[in-house]
């Protein structure tokens, strides 16, 4: 097994597809995200050999997962699959569920299990849990277990499924810009307990506020959540700007100035290892309330 990335030496893959598997009966390579509409000629017409000459011991996949790829009316990507397709090959488009569709899907599974999980509930869920298939499926079964017959609540979500650390993150965020001062320690208390790494935590939180900043600004262009989400690639994750435009009406560029100072600060402190990791987000989440609430900066 040998994986390669967009910035590879296409000279190395053909090497590697034409190597013959010495463990086992098959070897795979595969190359993700390789940006044939942009390469060199040169580069493109070695990847279109390598797609012609895979030999029968060699599985290849050529995938894109991070970089998007215009499917209709794409000249280079239909001779690339035309190639793949005569060396007995298969191209397949096999797309992320949108939010919506995997709420349905649980929808449709609590009813089959004589429970009742209303869409924004179903929506709520796959926000809290994160969007694979396999974990919102057992949670799922969790839930309908826990409650037998009759309908799952948010409430019912809150106190049975085990939230991402992604989803624990964006309530303590909530929390902050809401002024919870209690609740939001209260939940950084719970991450530590849980062991994830500060910067992590840091990380997330940034992510955010720039969501929140992203929203504001188009918000302020007049553009609607679907156009703002469309123009900063959250496909299939609208949601996040929805949300992100309701915490931005108490917002303003001098909240957004003094908050990203104090992420940058907390930042800064963590990777220079120059104080208490606790003690820094600990001083951020009360910092960043308080951002929140006056507009102005605590030292």
């Amino acid at each position: 097994y040998q994986s390669f990335y967009s910035d590879c030496d296409l000279q190395e893959v053909y090497d590697a597809v034409l190597q013959f598997p010495v463990m086992s009966d098959k070897k795979v390579v595969i190359l993700t995200d390789y940006d044939f509409e942009k390469c060199k000629k040169s580069d493109y017409d070695k990847l279109s050999t390598v797609l012609a000459e895979v030999p029968d011991s060699c599985i290849f996949i050529l995938l894109y997962d991070a970089l998007p790829i215009v499917v209709k009316k794409n000249t280079k990507l239909s001779k690339l699959m035309a190639i793949a397709e005569k060396n007995n090959g298969i191209a397949a488009q096999l797309d992320y569920r949108t939010v919506p569709e995997l709420a349905k899907m649980l929808e449709n599974g609590a009813k089959k299990r004589g429970c009742v999980l209303a869409p924004n509930t179903a929506k709520y869920l796959v926000e809290m849990v994160g969007e694979d298939i396999n974990t919102l499926k057992n949670e799922l079964y969790k839930l309908c277990a826990f409650v037998g017959k009759g309908e799952i609540t948010k409430q019912t979500v809150d106190e049975v499924s085990v939230k991402t650390v992604e989803a624990s993150v964006y309530s303590l965020s909530k929390q902050i810009i809401e002024y919870n001062t209690t609740a939001a320690l209260k939940t950084l208390d719970e991450l530590f307990y849980l062991k994830v790494e500060p910067i992590i935590i840091l990380s997330t939180i940034s992510g955010f506020y720039v969501d929140m900043y992203r929203a504001f600004v188009g918000k302020e262009r007049g553009m609607n959540a679907t156009e703002i989400a469309k123009e900063f690639g959250y496909f299939g994750r609208e949601f996040v700007i929805r949300n992100a435009m309701q915490d931005t009406r108490k917002f303003d560029h001098k909240r957004f100035e003094l908050s990203f100072n104090a992420l940058r600060i907390a930042d800064k402190c963590l990777k220079s290892f120059s104080g208490d990791d606790r003690t820094v987000l600990e001083q951020l989440v009360v910092k960043l309330g308080f951002i929140a609430l006056k507009g102005e900066d605590i030292d």
